[in-house]
């Protein structure tokens, strides 16, 4: 499958590779066309890699995966052509997280969330939020977390089939489809707590798990 990725930090860099390495073409996105970030990794990743500007892996992508900071994608989507997008599975793994004086809040929440705000802007697209309640060292290796339950929302079935059988194939075995994307508020705010507990244990290795009592 050719999967485009917005952005190249950490989190694009990683599910990139791990992407290359399940057999997929990746074209990874930035403001401009030669990015070096995306430059290197396109150079270490292999011939199944490549890099654009993010209308070049928007279009490119017959699944896209938003791996922006923040809520950086509401403003790069104005930039972009809309219709790149039509039809797609638009994956969002990012959360709106701020920073100040060291501390952290969300830039959206409560009432809305920033899975709901993607989704809206870009409504002929099929938005998924899913693996932004871990780290992405666990989001491509789930045993690194203790193979945690993973989450997933959206308003669309088969989208949210096609990105559970992605999952699936990165190695997450206990995943809970927990509804439309309006759920997507629900894990967004996580982030507490999940700031708190990496503070705690001093590394990002860890996920949640869903126990069932009878």
């Amino acid at each position: 499958m050719k999967i485009g990725i917005l952005g190249t930090g950490m989190v694009g860099e990683t599910l990139g590779t791990k992407f290359i390495q399940l057999g997929h073409e990746v074209k990874m996105g930035s403001r401009t066309a030669n990015n070096d970030s995306a430059a290197k990794w396109v150079k270490a990743a292999g011939a199944n890699a490549s890099q654009g500007t993010f209308n070049d892996a928007a279009k490119f992508g017959k699944m896209v995966f938003i791996c922006l900071k923040g809520a950086v994608f509401l403003e790069v989507v104005k930039t972009l052509e809309l219709p790149a997008f039509a039809g797609k599975v638009v994956v969002d793994v990012s959360n709106p997280l701020e920073f100040s004086n060291g501390l952290m809040s969300l830039s959206i929440c409560n009432t809305n969330s920033l899975g709901e705000q993607v989704q809206a802007a870009v409504p002929i697209a099929n938005v998924v939020k899913t693996l932004n309640t871990v780290n992405c060292g666990v989001m491509v290796d789930p045993p690194k977390g203790g193979d945690p339950t993973m989450f997933l929302c959206g308003n669309d079935p088969d989208a949210k089939k096609k990105v559970t059988d992605l999952l699936k194939s990165m190695g997450w075995r206990d995943i809970i489809d927990i509804g439309d994307i309006t759920k997507s508020r629900g894990t967004e705010v996580l982030m507490h707590l999940w700031m708190n507990l990496f503070g705690l244990f001093g590394n990002p290795h860890f996920g949640w798990k869903i126990v069932r009592g009878s």
